[in-house]
């Protein structure tokens, strides 16, 4: 497994046990900033961004090695230092990846995901995208490459640097002195996620907030105005795959709809939110005018239903792990089944929540997935993944049953 992969054993039960404090300390203080069905689909949609982050899926237009090959000038010594360098460079990087995700129609796909939730917690820090499938970050980082800093420094500080941007997505904690004038807080953080007109697109640091304050995008948190989460066309929905793909979607009717050829071609390349003014006419979209009115989407799901999917949950990720311990010994095929098999019980478990019949679709072809594999598996495979595997089947055909049991029994369940 590759440091990504076995930093995650370490890192999931700590961002569980720092959620689960979270909602026993806001409970405690009277605060409320979880919804359970909110959560799950949080959680769940950083199950599926590990799972394609573990995997490694997607196209690289430039690598860091390529660069690291071609345009070295100096190697920088000692370590130390590079690892200084190497922080810098991927935290700046990061600002302008971060604030083009957020200005461009297009990249605007990459990131709504995490955006989404009408709640700001620990939990929707997980909210991550599985859309961004095309990496072209390291032409940010030519700097580092330039300077001769090898990629398994990259290697190793681009899962930490990753990991240290989910505490600060709380309501918890106030204002934090002079760490405000250098470091992104939840303070910061909470600008960031709001939106309110004063807030939205601000605050794209990730680590170090100097970036914002330098390049005029920083925006403090006043008193007077209380954030207020989201997006401005609300998802309306606890899928996390419907919402990594819902922007795009729209971005393809728009085009399609568009009368004039020069809009279909600049559609993809304009500020987020712009739309032809044809399609804006025949074809609204409801959004938030005013943030302040916000009426968080809610569905009325029974106890038994919440707790089912929370299981789901539990045993999806469970699986994704366990799937990563045996992921170098079976092959592409049957690991990538294995992963897309994960997605579908995403899919189809947080559609429930929905209320949507598409949940009983997904398990249909997850089922398929599972017979695929058992199908085409090589013989020789040892114990321990011919078990993991049928753990795999067992759990299918469970989760299938549930599946059917909710939709057919589920008494305020509206199917559409």
């Amino acid at each position: 497994m590759n440091f990504f992969t076995q930093s995650l054993f370490i890192a999931i039960p700590i961002f569980f046990t720092l959620i689960i404090l979270e909602i026993i300390a806001s409970k405690k203080m009277g605060i409320r900033i979880n919804h359970p069905v909110d959560i799950i689909s949080s959680l769940s949609s950083g199950i599926t961004n590990i799972a394609k982050d573990g995997l490694k899926f997607g196209f690289v237009i430039i690598s860091y090695s390529w660069l690291l090959k071609h345009i070295t000038l100096y190697r920088l010594e000692p370590t130390w230092a590079a690892v200084i360098i190497a922080f810098i460079v991927q935290d700046f990087s990061g600002y302008w990846l971060h604030r083009m995700n957020h200005r461009v129609n297009i990249f605007w796909n990459r990131h709504i995901i995490h955006h989404s939730s009408e709640e700001f917690n620990l939990s929707c820090a997980l909210r991550q995208s599985i859309s961004d499938v095309i990496k072209f970050g390291a032409i940010l980082m030519i700097p580092a490459a330039a300077l001769g800093i090898p990629t398994s420094i990259f290697a190793i500080l681009g899962p930490i640097h990753l990991f240290m941007q989910f505490w600060y997505h709380t309501q918890l904690i106030n204002k934090m002195g002079w760490m405000e004038k250098i470091f992104v807080t939840p303070s910061h953080h909470r600008v960031h996620h709001a939106i309110n007109s004063k807030y939205l697109d601000k605050n794209y640091g990730q680590i170090l907030i100097i970036w914002d304050k330098m390049f005029g995008s920083f925006q403090p948190e006043l008193d007077e105005q209380k954030p207020v989460y989201g997006i401005l066309r609300p998802a309306n929905t606890w899928n996390p795959i419907i919402i990594n793909y819902k922007h795009i979607w729209q971005l393809t009717q728009d085009a399609f709809h568009a009368e004039k050829w020069w809009d279909k071609i600049r559609i993809w390349f304009m500020p987020t939110g712009w739309r032809p003014k044809d399609v804006e006419i025949l074809y609204p979209i409801k959004s938030i005018k005013s943030p302040s009115s916000q009426v968080k989407y809610q569905t009325k799901n029974s106890f038994p239903l919440i707790v089912w999917s929370f299981v789901q949950l539990f045993i999806t990720g469970s699986l994704m792990l366990l799937m990563f311990t045996f992921a170098s010994i079976i092959s592409t095929a049957t690991l990538f089944s294995l992963a897309f098999f994960l997605i579908l019980n995403v899919f189809s478990y947080t559609s429930m929540l929905d209320k949507k019949r598409t949940s009983i679709w997904a398990d249909f072809i997850k089922i398929g997935f599972i017979l695929y594999i058992f199908l085409t598996q090589d013989t020789q495979i040892n114990y321990f993944v011919e078990t993991s595997l049928t753990i795999f089947a067992v759990y299918a055909f469970i989760s299938t049953l549930g599946t059917i049991y909710f939709y057919k029994t589920e008494s305020r369940l509206i199917i559409s």
